[in-house]
C-alpha cells in the first residue's frame, strides 16, 4: 500500500510536469507558427508536429517500455524532449518555420512517454483503487493548468526573440520529471509475459468494449484538441489580446484536469460507460455555446466545458480499455489505442488551421457534432451489452 501511494504520487507530480510543458505549447505554438509561417493557413502546422511525433512513436515507446520497463521509458522520453526543446528554440531564434515544426515533432516524443503515466498507476493499483489511480494521475495536469499558461505569459518576451524564453523553460519542466522518474519504483513486466503475445490484436479489436473505448477517446481527443488549437486564432482574429486567451487557456485545462479528483469515484458509482456519456453531453454542450458567440465569456464557458467533457471522455475510456486485455497484451493495446488518439490529434490539429482560415469559427464547430453525436450512439450500444465490457 505504501508503495502503491508512493509511486502514485510521484506518476501525478510527473504528470503536473508533462502538462506545464503541454499547456505552454498550446499556449504558443500555433502563434509561433503564424509569426513564422509565410502561409499564414500552416499556422497549427507546429502544434501538428507535436502530435504526429507522439503518434508515430506511441506504438515503439510501448514496446521499449515492456523491455526496459516503465521507468526507463519515461527517462528516456523526457531526454529526447530536452533535445526538442533545444531545436524549438534555435528554430524562433532563427525565424526557421520548418524547423519549428521539426522540434515539436521531436517533443512529441516526449509527449508520447508521458502518456504512459496513466496506465503505469494501473500497474501499480489493486482493483479496487485502479480507477482512481488513474484519476489522480490525471489530476496532475491541474498544475499545468495554472503553471503552463502563467510561464507562457512571463516568458514569452523574456529573451530578444519572440517565445524563445518559453521554449527553453520546457527544458526546466523536463529536468524536474526526469529526477522524479527516478524515484518511482514500478515493476517490470514479468518474464513469462515478455514471453506470451497474447491474442492478435485484431481478434481484442473485436471487442465491442475496445472499440468504444478507443472511440472515445479518440473523439474526446480529437474533438477537443481541433477547438483548443483554434481557440487562440479565433480569439485573436476578434480582437482579444494574448492575455485572454492565455486565460482562457488556463481555464480550459483546469477544467480538464480538476474533475480528475472525482472522476474515478464517480466511475465507480455510476459506472464508466454512464460517464462517457456524459462527457459527450457536456462536449455538445461546448458546441452549442461556441455558436452563441465570440466575446471572451463565450470561449471561456465553451472550454470549460469541453474540457470536462474530454475528461470523462478520456478517462472513462483508458478505464474501460484495461478491462479488454491481459498482462501479455498490454502493451499492444495500449500502444495501439494511444495511436489511434495521437492520429485523429494530428489530423485535427492539421485541419484547424486550414478550416478556421478556410471555413471559419461556426464551420468548426459544426463538424463536431457528428463525431460526437457517433459516439454517444455506440456508448449507448454498450450500455445495452453489459457483459461486453469484460475481456
Amino acid at each position: 500500500m505504501k508503495d502503491q501511494t508512493r509511486n502514485v504520487a510521484l506518476l501525478c507530480a510527473a504528470q503536473a510536469l508533462l502538462f506545464t510543458n503541454n499547456t505552454i505549447l498550446i499556449a504558443i505554438n500555433g502563434l509561433a507558427g503564424y509569426l513564422l509561417a509565410s502561409d499564414k493557413s500552416l499556422a497549427t502546422l507546429p502544434v501538428t508536429g507535436y502530435v504526429i511525433g507522439a503518434a508515430l512513436t506511441t506504438m515503439p515507446v510501448s514496446q521499449l517500455m515492456r523491455r526496459v520497463g516503465r521507468v526507463n521509458g519515461f527517462s528516456i522520453g523526457t531526454l529526447i524532449g530536452i533535445l526538442g526543446a533545444l531545436v524549438c528554440g534555435y528554430a524562433v531564434y532563427s525565424h526557421n518555420f520548418w524547423l519549428l515544426c521539426a522540434g515539436t515533432m521531436i517533443m512529441g516524443i516526449y509527449n508520447a512517454s508521458g502518456q504512459y503515466y496513466r496506465f503505469a498507476a494501473a500497474d501499480v493499483s489493486g482493483a479496487d483503487f485502479k480507477s482512481k489511480a488513474i484519476s489522480l494521475v490525471m489530476a496532475g495536469g491541474l498544475v499545468g493548468g495554472v503553471l503552463g499558461p502563467q510561464t507562457s505569459k512571463l516568458t514569452k518576451d523574456l529573451l530578444p526573440a519572440e517565445f524563445l524564453g518559453s521554449y527553453l523553460a520546457l527544458i526546466g519542466f523536463c529536468v524536474i520529471a526526469l529526477m522524479l522518474q527516478r524515484l518511482m519504483r514500478i515493476p517490470h513486466t514479468a518474464p513469462e509475459s515478455l514471453q506470451s503475445q497474447g491474442r492478435p490484436l485484431a481478434e481484442i479489436a473485436r471487442q465491442p468494449a475496445f472499440i468504444v473505448a478507443v472511440l472515445s477517446g479518440m473523439v474526446g481527443y480529437g474533438v477537443m484538441n481541433l477547438l483548443m488549437t483554434a481557440t487562440p486564432l479565433a480569439m485573436q482574429s476578434c480582437a482579444h489580446p494574448f492575455s485572454e486567451a492565455a486565460f482562457v487557456i488556463q481555464w480550459h485545462v483546469i477544467a480538464m484536469f480538476a474533475p480528475s479528483f472525482v472522476t474515478g469515484s464517480l466511475i465507480k458509482r455510476f459506472g464508466v460507460r454512464n460517464i462517457m456519456f456524459t462527457g459527450v453531453l457536456l462536449s455538445l454542450s461546448c458546441v452549442a455555446i461556441a455558436l452563441s458567440g465570440v466575446e471572451v465569456m463565450h470561449f471561456w464557458i465553451a472550454l470549460m466545458l469541453i474540457g470536462v467533457g474530454w475528461n470523462f471522455m478520456y478517462l472513462g475510456g483508458t478505464t474501460l480499455l484495461t478491462e479488454v486485455h491481459t498482462p501479455a497484451e498490454k502493451a499492444k493495446v495500449q500502444g495501439a489505442n494511444d495511436m489511434a488518439i495521437f492520429i485523429t490529434m494530428a489530423v485535427s490539429s492539421a485541419s484547424s488551421g486550414w478550416l478556421f482560415s478556410a471555413r471559419g469559427w461556426e464551420i468548426m464547430n459544426y463538424g463536431a457534432i457528428p463525431f460526437l453525436v457517433l459516439t454517444g450512439a455506440a456508448i449507448l450500444v454498450l450500455r445495452q451489452r453489459p457483459s461486453a465490457a469484460a475481456a
